[in-house]
């Protein structure tokens, strides 16, 4: 059973999922979310909403909380990498497919972070063109590049 809450947050509503104690997925108010979900609020859920609001206001740089994530394995290395970028840093998909031992799959880190299925925890936001532009993020560019103003900040 998945459970989904819904929290107000400075980026707009946030819906977060968990299933058997461990957080799956994060959802944009632009996203559509499955509708499985049972919408129940979790020791869980309250949990992470208190760390992503304190995140979102500069007092927490790194999350502590339980995941489950579903990929393909090189999806799986390619948000383990993004975890790793230190708060307020950021990294190329070059740079990220390098980490992950494949140097010429840019575009594959690019579908991957497209595919996270928990931004902000799994930090997809600090992954920029190798020009250093912003590109896509799902929550959109506009909070891409409040997320890392407020990283930068802090």
């Amino acid at each position: 059973m998945n459970n989904i809450y819904f929290y107000q947050t400075s980026i707009g509503e946030i819906g977060i999922v968990e299933k058997n104690g461990n957080i799956t997925n994060l959802y944009f108010a632009n996203e559509q979310t499955p509708r499985d979900n049972i919408i129940s609020e979790t020791d869980t859920l309250k949990t992470a909403a208190r760390q992503l609001q304190e995140y979102l206001a500069g007092k927490l740089k790194r999350f502590n909380l339980p995941l489950t994530l579903d990929g393909t394995d090189f999806m799986l290395r390619v948000w383990k990498s993004l975890a790793g970028i230190p708060y307020g840093e950021t990294r190329s998909y070059r740079e990220i497919a390098h980490s992950v031992g494949n140097p010429k799959a840019s575009r594959a880190v690019g579908h991957a972070c497209s595919r996270n299925p928990i931004p902000i925890i799994i930090p997809c936001h600090r992954v920029i063109g190798s020009n250093g532009r912003l590109t896509g993020f799902g929550g959109g560019l506009d909070i891409k590049a409040y997320l890392l103003e407020l990283e930068r900040k802090s």
